[in-house]
Order: C-alpha cells, then sequence, then structure tokens
C-alpha cells in the first residue's frame, strides 16, 4: 500500500514535467513553420534571407532597365496616361492598350509596361495597295497575299494598280479562293501610263517601276490612308502592327512612312563615278510604305514628285530605281515629309545589303524584302532562315486561309456552295461524288509568261487538254508535235505547282512556247475532276475551235496546220461539225512516230499500233469506222452511238463539259452525247490521226476497277444525266434513254 501511495505523487510530476517542456518546443515549431511559409512563399528559388534580398534587387533593377527599354518605343502621351491612372488608382480598364497592358507594379511605384500601344479595332479594314502587271509578277505575289493572310486577323482590302493580263488572272483567282474578309479591287495600269512613261527607267520593273507615284489620283478620293508594298516582300507577323504606325504618322504630321534604305547606294561609294540620284544620308527604300493619301492631296503630290523628277532629270537622264529615285529626291527637298518606320519592316535581301545590322534577333524581322534581281542567292547570314520562311509561304496549301474572320459577321461572306452541301443526304451511297461537284476549286490561270499573236484568217485552232503531276512529262512532247496554240489545266497541290514551275523553267522546249496557256487549279477533294478541269482549258481559249484532246495521245506531225486547211474547207462557220481525228495506241514505251497515214497503217498490220481501246472499249470508238477510214481519202459523215467518246474538232462556244462526271467514265460520252443532241454532224478526217501513249493505270480508274460502290454510283449518275437531256432537249433527247435500256 504504501508503495503504490508514493507512487502516484512521482507519476504527476513526470507528466507535469513533460507538459511543460512540450511548451517551448510547440512555440519554436510554430514559429519555424511560419517562418518556412513565409520563405516559400518570397524565397521560391531557396535562397536565404540575405540571398534573396540580393534577388529581389537585382529583378529590381532588371525591371527597371525594361521599364527603360519600354519607354524608347512608347510615345510620351501613353506614358503619362498611364501614370495618372496608376496615381488616381484607376485600372488599366480605362485605356484600350493591347493585350497584356501593365503587368504589376514593382515596390518602388514603377509601373512595368508590356504594350501599352491601342491594338487596331479588329473589324477595321486595312487597304493594301500593290502595283502588279504581266504573268510573272501575277505568280509572284500571291506568296506574299498568302504570307499577309497567314497572320491577318482584320479584313483586308487589296487594291491593284494592274495591267489586263494581271486582271484577268488575280481576279479569276480570287473569286475561286473565296477568302473571307478580302474584298478586291483593281485599276487601269494603261490609264496612268502618261503621266509616268515619259520618264526614262533603267530599271527591270520598266514603266509599272514607276507606278506607285500616281496612286493618289489613281485610288479614291474617299481612301484616307494605304499600306504600299512591293510583289516581292514576305510578311513575318501580322500586318495590322503595321498598320497601326500611321498613328504615328498622324501624330507627328508626316504624310510618308518608309524604311531607311539599308545599302550605301545612294551614299554613292559602291563603285568609282557611281552617281545616284539625291537623297537624304542612306535614302529610304520604297518596298514597304505608308501613305497618308488625305495629306499628300493637299500637298498637290502628284505636281510635287513631277516638278523634281524634270529638275533631277535635266542632270540624271534616267532613274536607275524607278519610283524610289524620285521619292527620295523629293525628300531631300522636303525631308519634313517622312516618317522613318523601324527598320524592321523591310529587311532588305539587295546585293549590298547592310540589312544584318537592322536586327539583333531573328524574331525582330516583321517584313523580308527580296529586292535583289538575284532573289534568294543573295548573300546574308540568315539567308537559310529567309529562304526558308518564303519557300513556306510558296508551298503552302492556300484552301488553308479560307478560315473565318471570327468576330466581323458583317465581312462573312455568304457561302452559296455550303448550303448546297447543307441540303445533301449524307446517307445516299454517292454522296461523295455529289460534294465533288460544290467543291470551289482555287485557279490560278496563265501561270507562266503568255503571248498568243493571231493569224490572218478565222480558222485557228488550240490543243485542249488536262493533266495532274504525273504526266508531266507528256508536255514537251506534245508541243514538239503541236506547234500551234495549246490550253492545259493543271490538277496540282500547292506544292506540286513549284516543282511543275522548276521543270518549265528548266525545260528548252516548254519556255520557248509563249502560246501554251497553263493553267493551275489547285487539289482539292478525294477525285480527280476530269471535266471541271477541261472546261477551265477550254474557257481560255482565244482561237475560234478547238481540239479536244486528252494529255495521253499525241497528234501526228503537221497535224495543227492539216486542222486549219480542213476547217476552212468544211466550212464550220455556217453549222455544228464535229470534226473527228481518228484515234490509235500503242502498247509500247519507246516508239518511231509514224510520219504519214502510210506509215502508221503498216504499223497496224504489224501489230505495232492498235485502233485505240481495241481490247478493252471497242464501243468508244468502233463508230469511226476504222475499216473505211484506212482507205478514205476525203471525209465521211458517221452517226452517233451509244457510248461514243473521239476526239474531236469543234468550234470554241460548243457545250461545257457536265462537272457531275469525276475520276474515271463517262465524263467524254456525255460531252459527245450533248453534241449529237444539239445537232452536230459527226465528220471523221482521212489523213488525220492520234496515238495514246502508254502509262500506269491512274488512282481512279483503279478505285472504279476495285470499288463496286464506284461503279454503281457511275451509273446513277449516268441515268440521271440522261433524264436531265431529255428535259433540256426534249423528245429528240429521249434517244438516249432508250438505247441504255
Amino acid at each position: 500500500m504504501r508503495g503504490q501511495v508514493m507512487f502516484r505523487p512521482r507519476k504527476k510530476y513526470i507528466f507535469l514535467l513533460l507538459v511543460l517542456m512540450s511548451v517551448p518546443l510547440i512555440i519554436l515549431t510554430y514559429i519555424s513553420i511560419t517562418r518556412d511559409e513565409n520563405f516559400n512563399r518570397n524565397n521560391l528559388m531557396g535562397f536565404n534571407n540575405r540571398e534573396a534580398a540580393l534577388a529581389e534587387r537585382v529583378r529590381e533593377v532588371e525591371d527597371e532597365n525594361q521599364m527603360l527599354r519600354r519607354q524608347l518605343s512608347l510615345s510620351q502621351f501613353q506614358l503619362q496616361q498611364s501614370y495618372q491612372l496608376q496615381s488616381q488608382g484607376g485600372g488599366t480598364d480605362k485605356l484600350n492598350i493591347s493585350s497584356e497592358k501593365i503587368d504589376r507594379q514593382t515596390g518602388n511605384g514603377t509601373i512595368i509596361c508590356t504594350n501599352m500601344e491601342e491594338s487596331v479595332p479588329k473589324c477595321e479594314v486595312l487597304h493594301v495597295a500593290i502595283v502588279c502587271a504581266g504573268y510573272n509578277a501575277s505568280r509572284e505575289v500571291i506568296t506574299l497575299i498568302k504570307s499577309v493572310l497567314f497572320y491577318r486577323k482584320n479584313p483586308i482590302h487589296l487594291h491593284f494598280l494592274s495591267d489586263q493580263p494581271a486582271k484577268l488572272i488575280l481576279q479569276t483567282l480570287f473569286h475561286t479562293w473565296k477568302v473571307q474578309g478580302v474584298e478586291v479591287s483593281f485599276y487601269a495600269a494603261d490609264d496612268s501610263k502618261d503621266d509616268v512613261s515619259w520618264i526614262p527607267n533603267k530599271h527591270y520593273s520598266g514603266v509599272y517601276g514607276l507606278m506607285k507615284l500616281v496612286l493618289t489620283k489613281v485610288l479614291p478620293l474617299d481612301l484616307d490612308k494605304v499600306i504600299v508594298l512591293d510583289t516581292d516582300v514576305t510578311f513575318a507577323t501580322d500586318i495590322a502592327e503595321l498598320w497601326k504606325l500611321f498613328r504615328k504618322l498622324i501624330q507627328k504630321k508626316k504624310p510618308i512612312g518608309l524604311v531607311e534604305n539599308q545599302s550605301n547606294w545612294y551614299l554613292g561609294t559602291l563603285w568609282v563615278k557611281h552617281k545616284p540620284w539625291p537623297a537624304v544620308g542612306r535614302g529610304f527604300n520604297t518596298g514597304v510604305i505608308l501613305l497618308d493619301l488625305k495629306k499628300l492631296r493637299q500637298m498637290k503630290w502628284m505636281q510635287m514628285w513631277r516638278l523634281t523628277a524634270e529638275k533631277e532629270l535635266m542632270s540624271m537622264l534616267s532613274t536607275s530605281l524607278a519610283d524610289q529615285d524620285i521619292i527620295n529626291a523629293v525628300i531631300k527637298q522636303h525631308p519634313d515629309i517622312v516618317y522613318q518606320l523601324p527598320c524592321a519592316w523591310n529587311v532588305q535581301l539587295s546585293e549590298n545589303t547592310r540589312s544584318e545590322s537592322c536586327y539583333t534577333e531573328i524574331s525582330d524581322i516583321k517584313v523580308i524584302h527580296w529586292n535583289s534581281p538575284g532573289k534568294m542567292r543573295v548573300k546574308n547570314k540568315h539567308i537559310e532562315f529567309f529562304r526558308n520562311l518564303y519557300l513556306t509561304f510558296l508551298e503552302y496549301d492556300g484552301n488553308l486561309l479560307r478560315r473565318e474572320l471570327f468576330g466581323c459577321e458583317s465581312y462573312q461572306r455568304s457561302n452559296h456552295a455550303g448550303d448546297q452541301l447543307g441540303e445533301l443526304n449524307e446517307d445516299d451511297q454517292c454522296y461523295d461524288f455529289r460534294r465533288e461537284k460544290l467543291l470551289n476549286h482555287r485557279i490560278h490561270l496563265y501561270y507562266l509568261d503568255y503571248h498568243y499573236i493571231q493569224p490572218i484568217g478565222d480558222t485557228d485552232v488550240t490543243l485542249v487538254a488536262q493533266l495532274s503531276m504525273d504526266r508531266l512529262q507528256m508536255l514537251e512532247a506534245i508541243c514538239n508535235h503541236w506547234l500551234g496554240p495549246i490550253s492545259f489545266a493543271l490538277y496540282m497541290s500547292d506544292a506540286e505547282v513549284q516543282q511543275f514551275l522548276r521543270y518549265a523553267l528548266s525545260s528548252e522546249i516548254l519556255m520557248s512556247r509563249k502560246n501554251v496557256g497553263y493553267h493551275i487549279v489547285y487539289k482539292d477533294g478525294q477525285f480527280y475532276p476530269v471535266n471541271f478541269l477541261r472546261n477551265v482549258a477550254l474557257q481560255q481559249v482565244n482561237t475560234p475551235y478547238v481540239y479536244l484532246s486528252d494529255i495521253d495521245f499525241l497528234p501526228m506531225y503537221g497535224l495543227y496546220d492539216y486542222l486549219k486547211k480542213a476547217i476552212g474547207m468544211m466550212d464550220m462557220t455556217k453549222s455544228n461539225k464535229a470534226l473527228i481525228v481518228p484515234a490509235f495506241e500503242t502498247l509500247r514505251y519507246r516508239l518511231t512516230f509514224p510520219k504519214s497515214k502510210a506509215e502508221l497503217l503498216s504499223m497496224l498490220d504489224m501489230g505495232t499500233l492498235y485502233t485505240f481501246r481495241y481490247h478493252v472499249w471497242q464501243k468508244g470508238h468502233a463508230p469511226t469506222n476504222f475499216a473505211k477510214w484506212r482507205t478514205s481519202t476525203t471525209p465521211y459523215k458517221i452517226q452517233w452511238e451509244a457510248d461514243f467518246e473521239p476526239y474531236v474538232v469543234v468550234k470554241k462556244d460548243c457545250p461545257q463539259y457536265d462537272t457531275r462526271f469525276v475520276g474515271f467514265g463517262w465524263n467524254k460520252v456525255a460531252h459527245i452525247m450533248e453534241l449529237d443532241a444539239q445537232g452536230y454532224e459527226f465528220i471523221v478526217l482521212p489523213n488525220a490521226f492520234m496515238i495514246h501513249m502508254p502509262h500506269a493505270p491512274s488512282f481512279d480508274i483503279a478505285k472504279f476497277r476495285s470499288s463496286e460502290q464506284y461503279r454503281e454510283c457511275l451509273k446513277i449518275l449516268k441515268s440521271e444525266f440522261q433524264r436531265d437531256m431529255a428535259k433540256k432537249y426534249g423528245f429528240k433527247a429521249l434517244k438516249y434513254v432508250a438505247v441504255d435500256k
């Protein structure tokens, strides 16, 4: 009992002692946790207090330096507004400032600004003027347009001062491109030639290189400002950033914005006795210009530059750099009219460029200007980057630029094709075929230089054909066999078009021919739009008659002259006639082409040649009556039969091909059927022939052979076409329905 009594008080003392000892420990733990929380909150890098304080001071110094750098690019007015708002405790929502506005406020009250420039309103239309004349310039300007559309977020109105070929090409391109939020206007350059043609110009751009001088006169009077671009520039940023610099011009009351010339050209030090036009310092480059049209008109710009040009030409005799020389001479006399743009807006890659001193980082570059005749062969340490950027846009799929401008409903075009597409029944087994007919194919006419001279008489005839990349090798052979005008429609992707261009430019045969029109139809969809392509080529014919051929056929030597004589003898102007050129084929890739009908008949007898499709589809050409043709010396008339699909010579205003037929099957048959419905006489020419050259089967014929659904849909489309013919041509067209049963 005693032991137990003495044990209890000892146990209480021990417990009390433990409690008292735990209190300081708890307090220390709490302090430690609090310090750790502050440490973790303020010193994320794990610094001790002294290191953290030093790091904080370094950060403050960096912030102050950044503030100073930002101040250099911000107007005083905007900075004052920012400080006033901050001192008043106002929020940044009182300013229409782009993206990041004010990042934070440092401990000493310094405001760190990231972008104080007001952004361009989302739906404000940006106006861009471009002088573009000729077939080559019309091709080159597309890369510029792609780069602008790739980055842009605003609606754009393009103003082209162009000649007639460029207008046709660009008008067709933009009409078929159907890019949302892009409006295009054209102004006839020929109407303004008299204003500048009196100026001798040594520059390769010719008279069109002086056309920028007349923009104040040519562009609409209600257009106050415009960005002017050369065709050989490439954008690396949103063009709205350049448009935003008009605020600087207005603020400084300057009518022209230009980037300094990045060579020593105007310093006159490039070679001995080099005498350039007068300029301020290095002068200015006119590849990228901001024009305050309203102010320039008030200053009587047309009179100003003309007086300057007349004065300087008395000693200079001619311009070397076209409009750039004259604009620099005007600035020399009136230096207060120009606002110098940051050099990144026109990084010039000329022969003697000093553009590398313009930027410190590649990301600083806004616009690349290929202003050397050598273009991408110019020397620059970053030329590979510049070249890759240019090639990216050159081969970029233009169909991807058809995206909508969200938030600008007033600039959204009605999509008729899209509405029609929505009406299609997706459960229809032929949905893919019907959808293909509704596609908007982008078209670039006359991709290469073209020049056709109308001969004496009205019997000239153009060969019409279509092809894809896998038939490119046939172009030279056809050009060797047919010396007359040709209209080709080429179905290619943007990247494939560049391969075609390289092939054509390296071919002496193709480059020697200027009477061949190459019309690009850009790839879209899953079928080969054979009849759409034929229509494109047919629509660009400049002769009264057409020879409707295919890319796999070589016409006999001299066929062009033979057909012109036959057309004259048949008097085809007074009646509808279809002259048939009999078709043959060879299974040999190497063939000694027959020079006459006698040689061809000999090769037929030897089995070197066959009548076309003799082994697989005799019905297609049987009505030609090859047995009669062998001995005929005069043209003879034949009757239409079912599935007849000869190659014919007709007037160019013949019916268009039916575009519901895509890929393989019934595309020519339907056309010949409509010729018959319109009362065309079919006449076989006795001394004309064409030979089909062997090739690998096309992708579409492979699908036709392997897909039962493909063949079934072709039957359905065929029946629908026949019913449409009966509705269009009445009782006489009922035979096309009956003959198929």
